[in-house]
């Protein structure tokens, strides 16, 4: 089955091809980090324009590096949620309209989900059963995965994600958007010995995590250097060390503690925030102590990309699920504990 796969929940526009028999046949994706730059983060209405603006055109591309036209398509998959709204309409209307103009299957895919599995595109994927942890966006979750649609949550932000951190930490130290890699290009600038900021939530049970106490310290100890007058360059590479240096620690602990708690030695980690190096050295320190195996999405694959709602939308599509076609969906909040087993 050669399924096309339409990403549109934010602010990057990707289309892939998935074949269920060869792989990934081609993928492509527009990033708009450059125009939300300029405001500081993502505004809606430009992220749906753009998406309006540059999904066609990359269809077109993905079709002809995998040598194919639309004829040759078995189905389509697309992002229904959870996402921004406006841009959930642009890849649901794009895909029904598609799937009535070529008689083909369509069918809404969960972004989390199509992050969850997109280490399954990897040479070596993870079997099941394993531990996952999701941190994309303004999502941070621990997930218990038996098998495509058998999902079980143990833990997530009780405040903001982990990126979202990033991304208010970013701006306390004036830095460019995207936060997340504006902080770790910063940080390995950074002194780790100058300080230790709080790890939240790991001095009691449990699996949940919460940030905002992480970003209240960051914000004192930066208006304390401020009133001092030592707020150099240096002194911010520091506060952005020691800043991912806790953000990554959380999490690494509370991994180590979820694969304790469910006795698996499988660990996942899938989302934006799983590219940042200092995390995937914690985590592979983590698993290394206890014979367990980390695995993550390359690098191109760790954002929001076409790829993983072509392979995710494949899995169920295979399994009969479909929409009713004019039927689409466009769902801005969706917990993926509601997501059933195809």
């Amino acid at each position: 089955m050669r399924v096309l796969g339409i990403e549109t929940s934010c602010d990057e526009t990707g289309v892939a091809l998935f074949d269920t028999e060869h792989g990934l046949r081609a993928d492509a994706l527009h990033s708009q980090v450059a125009m939300h730059a300029e405001y500081g983060g993502v505004v809606p209405e430009l992220a749906s324009r753009d998406h309006t603006r540059r999904l066609l055109p990359l269809i077109s591309k993905v079709l002809d590096d995998a040598g194919l036209d639309r004829r040759g398509l078995d189905a389509i998959a697309y992002t229904a949620g959870p996402g921004l709204v406006g841009a959930l309409m642009v890849g649901a209307s794009t895909a029904h309209g598609m799937a009535r103009a070529l008689d083909l299957p369509v069918l809404g895919v969960h972004h989390m989900e199509g992050h969850l599995l997109a280490p399954m595109l990897e040479p070596r994927p993870p079997a099941f059963p394993f531990v996952a942890l999701l941190v994309s966006g303004g999502h941070t979750q621990l997930v218990e995965v038996s098998g495509i649609g058998q999902y079980r949550l143990l833990g997530e932000s009780v405040d903001d994600a982990a990126g979202e951190a990033f991304d208010k930490a970013a701006k306390m130290l004036d830095l460019d958007y995207p936060g997340g890699p504006a902080v770790a290009r910063l940080a390995s600038q950074g002194d780790a010995r100058r300080w230790r900021f709080p790890r939240p939530m790991t001095d009691r049970p449990g699996l949940d995590f919460s940030f905002s106490g992480l970003k209240t310290h960051t914000l004192t100890t930066i208006r304390q250097l401020e009133q001092q007058q030592t707020l150099d360059e240096q002194a911010r590479a520091d506060v952005a060390r020691a800043f991912e240096e806790a953000v990554a620690d959380t999490l690494a602990i509370k991994c180590r503690r979820a694969l304790d708690a469910t006795g698996l030695t499988r660990l996942v980690i899938a989302g934006g925030v799983s590219a940042n190096q200092r995390l995937r050295e914690r985590l592979e320190g983590e698993t290394a102590k206890r014979g367990a195996d980390v695995y993550y999405p390359r690098g191109r694959f760790c954002t929001d990309n076409g790829a993983m709602i072509a392979y995710a939308g494949a899995q169920r599509l295979l399994a009969g699920e479909r929409d009713v076609i004019g039927r689409m969906q466009a769902t801005p909040r969706w917990p993926l504990e509601q997501l059933q087993r195809p």
